[in-house]
């Protein structure tokens, strides 16, 4: 699977784990220098606390479109040390 935005191949892994129809990419396989922290948090009663990134291409900015959860909670724990996408990103495999 890839997740492309902009013309970039953000993350690439044949090992994804798909929860709620999104495909979570393992931190390693993730290009952490198109990826911005972010000071933007949501919840989810059964995930935890997801965190965002903003994916940077060039100069062109995706605000929040990559999340992870640092601290899943349990029935979540596979998604620990993962990195899914949204807002335009095209995951393809």
């Amino acid at each position: 699977m890839k997740a492309i935005w902009n013309g970039a191949v953000i993350a690439q892994s044949t090992d994804t784990v798909v929860v709620e129809g999104n495909h979570y990419f393992p931190a390693d396989a993730v290009d952490r220098r198109l990826l911005r922290d972010s000071t933007t948090t949501s919840q989810c009663p059964w995930k935890g606390t997801a965190h965002y990134y903003t994916v940077q291409v060039d100069d062109a900015r995706n605000e929040d479109a990559a999340w992870y959860y640092p601290d899943p909670k349990p029935a979540a724990a596979e998604i620990a040390g993962h990195v899914a996408f949204w807002k335009g990103v095209q995951i393809t495999d």
